[in-house]
């Protein structure tokens, strides 16, 4: 699903590279001379010379391709470990709402483009551009950018996960990483970001658990017992998160926890 992808977006770039030059008569709009090139837009005149455009069914494949999009930036990239981060961190602070989930989402995002930057750079300039120059076929394009991704997740990812899924998978002809295919090398890095997060989270956790633990105890000996301590501790909570700057400590920690910058 992930080579169908990728034959989709760069087939859709070169026809739109192509799709400035105007038609000639009745016939299509010229999209390169690459074997995997399917007409994007065509043009047709009726009877009475009116011109009719009809969309091809490679912009049909697109746009359902274009649903797994959310599936790779969540599954392939560091999304999955900052946006598990940012919620504990929201639920140890004792904040339901604040930050909104919309929010998070979204700095969850930038962040990740930050991050994976320097992956996007190595797939556009050795895959993207040569393919839209015409200076490979896409074939080599996809392995080309395949490469990066794998790199990255590769890197991220714990053996002992990755030799989990090899195991499931009944695998016998693996003769090293880099001939794990990409079905089992997801799962494995879906798993250690999963494990990674929870692990920072925890980490999260301790400081501000210890001054939940702090105010319920000295309410419980004033004997306030119906004063919900999450009340008295929210403040003291936002107060140290704000002195040590939070915002700015986890950011940094979670970027420089990739190692890709």
């Amino acid at each position: 699903m992930l080579r169908l992808l990728l034959v989709l977006v760069l087939s859709l770039a070169t026809s739109l590279s192509f799709a400035e030059d105007p038609p000639t008569g009745n016939s299509l709009i010229q999209q390169g001379s690459s074997p995997l090139s399917i007409p994007a837009i065509t043009l047709s005149t009726d009877a009475d010379g009116q011109q009719e455009y009809s969309v091809s069914l490679q912009i049909l494949l697109i746009m359902t391709a274009l649903s797994f999009i959310p599936a790779f930036v969540m599954l392939m990239t560091s999304f999955t470990r900052i946006i598990i981060v940012f919620s504990i961190l929201r639920q140890a602070l004792g904040l339901q709402q604040t930050p909104s989930n919309q929010i998070l989402v979204g700095l969850a995002l930038f962040l990740t483009m930050f991050i994976m930057a320097p992956v996007f750079d190595r797939i556009n300039s050795d895959a993207l551009q040569p393919y839209l120059n015409e200076e490979i076929v896409a074939q080599e394009a996809l392995t080309r950018a395949e490469g990066p991704i794998r790199d990255f997740m590769l890197a991220q990812t714990r053996e002992s996960d990755l030799e989990l899924f090899v195991r499931l998978s009944k695998r016998t002809d693996l003769a090293g990483v880099e001939d794990v295919p990409l079905t089992i090398l997801v799962p494995a890095f879906v798993t250690s970001e999963l494990k990674t997060a929870f692990q920072i989270g925890f980490m999260i956790f301790i400081p501000f658990l210890i001054i939940d633990m702090v105010v319920a105890s000295i309410l419980m000996a004033m004997g306030m017992m119906m004063l919900s301590p999450l009340i008295i501790s929210l403040p003291f909570k936002i107060m140290l998160f704000v002195l040590v700057d939070g915002w700015a400590l986890i950011m940094g920690t979670l970027a420089a926890s990739f190692g890709t910058l």
